[in-house]
């Protein structure tokens, strides 16, 4: 073991003197390990970061949740001109469901509808995101509450004029007041605040709760009617846990059909959007991201790889006549070998870690910068360390294997 930390100490030594004498050779070898550990590192860490982000945004929704309504959350067999004959799904089917579906936790109506500007006094907050959803949204989403409430079924029912702020709507309305029992104007009516929500941050996805509106479904309804082509409108279904997915789409689709009068052999005229296929999809893209990120880097890694091949074999060259004298004073082959590889690992992972403090430093920038938060993990510093190690092993064999054979008394002279 002392053989092997004395083997270390020295290897870590010559390195060291191989940065020092020849600064820019050394550097520039080093350059494809940097880049290629800083490529892969910074990919993996913006793609972790960006998983955190979109876990985050997704996080009050179940997986399981169920979104029927006209269009399809991803592609689809059916042809375009036939699905935009496909009819808004009703309230009516709403309250139909929500009688007749078994295994459900939550069951709610939303309709997805055009940004308004809301005021308050002289100040006027532009192109909010409004959410005219029934009372069940706040079980389905989890909605969390800085003050206040959300409105309850009976409020929801009647269509009354009560509103829940996002945190950034409230602040920009009211500043440091308290928002709870004021009056804001929507539509050209006048809304009572009942609660704001906590700030959760900018959503991946562009609109979030911050910047949103909740006001009752049934307020917008008899505003501008069920049939109004404009607006979107989606039943939203939360099973119960452990359900199986496949039979409650089943269930759904049954019972809609039957509702509407689809015969025997028609197809659907709505698609069942299971939450988990676009989380998939996510996952999907995600896993590419990574993908790519190792494709690109591997070609700088390779590319570092000679590099250090490149520097072990000018060093073994210098010190020919050092390992003469060391082979001459008993020092064995072995000795020799793990002296270079150690070398090699060394300077291999000094590039790497030149990579990850450039990765670090990017991260805290744009950290700053964005409201965004990018983050470097430890299993990145680490696999960023190791892979350096891996490529300095790799590339530092040859040399090393080369370095060990030589004839002691050749060795000794051709160094003199």
């Amino acid at each position: 073991m002392l053989l092997y930390l004395r083997l270390l100490k020295e290897s870590f030594a010559f390195a060291i003197n191989a940065l020092r004498n020849n600064k820019l050779r050394t550097l520039l070898s080093l350059l494809g390990v940097t880049i290629g550990i800083f490529s892969i590192i910074a990919v993996l860490a913006a793609v972790d970061s960006l998983d955190k982000k979109i876990t985050s945004d997704l996080s009050g929704l179940d997986k399981n949740t169920i979104y029927l309504m006209k269009f399809s959350f991803g592609p689809s067999d059916i042809p375009s001109w036939k699905r935009e004959q496909f009819p808004n799904v009703k309230y009516d089917e709403y309250i139909y469901m929500k009688g007749a579906m078994t295994n459900t936790a939550e069951l709610g109506y939303q309709i997805f509808t055009k940004s308004e500007n809301i005021k308050y006094d002289s100040k006027i907050v532009s192109d909010v995101n409004i959410v005219p959803v029934s009372h069940e949204f706040i079980d389905i989403q989890g909605l969390e509450f800085e003050r206040g409430r959300f409105y309850n079924e009976s409020e929801s029912s009647s269509g009354a004029k009560v509103i829940v702020l996002g945190k950034d709507i409230a602040t920009n309305l009211f500043d440091d007041l308290d928002p709870i029992g004021k009056e804001v104007r929507l539509y050209g009516q006048r809304f009572k605040v009942i609660g704001v929500l906590k700030k959760i941050g900018a959503s991946i996805f562009g609109q979030s709760n911050d910047t949103a509106v909740f006001i009752p479904v049934n307020f917008v309804r008899q505003s501008f009617g069920d049939n109004n082509t404009s607006l979107t409108n989606v039943i939203i279904f939360k099973p119960v846990d452990g359900v199986d997915m496949e039979a409650y789409k089943a269930e759904i689709s049954q019972k809609l059909r039957a509702y509407r009068g689809i015969k025997a052999g028609e197809i659907d005229d709505f698609f069942i959007n299971v939450f988990s296929g676009f989380t998939d999809f996510i996952d999907g893209i995600i896993g590419s991201m990574k993908i790519g990120g190792w494709v690109i880097s591997g070609f700088s890694l390779l590319v570092g790889g000679f590099g250090i091949a490149n520097i072990m074999f000018v060093s073994v060259k210098e010190r020919t006549h050092l390992i003469g004298i060391q082979k001459s004073l008993g020092a064995k082959n072995r000795f020799i070998l793990f002296q270079f590889l150690f070398e090699a690992i060394i300077l291999s992972v000094i590039g790497g870690l030149i990579g990850l403090l450039l990765v670090w430093g990017i991260a805290v920038g744009l950290t700053k910068a964005l409201d965004f938060e990018f983050v470097l993990g430890l299993d990145n510093i680490l696999l960023g360390t190791g892979l350096a190690g891996i490529i300095g092993l790799i590339s530092g064999i040859l040399p090393a294997i080369s370095a060990s054979r030589l004839d002691p008394v050749e060795a000794i002279r051709t160094g003199m």
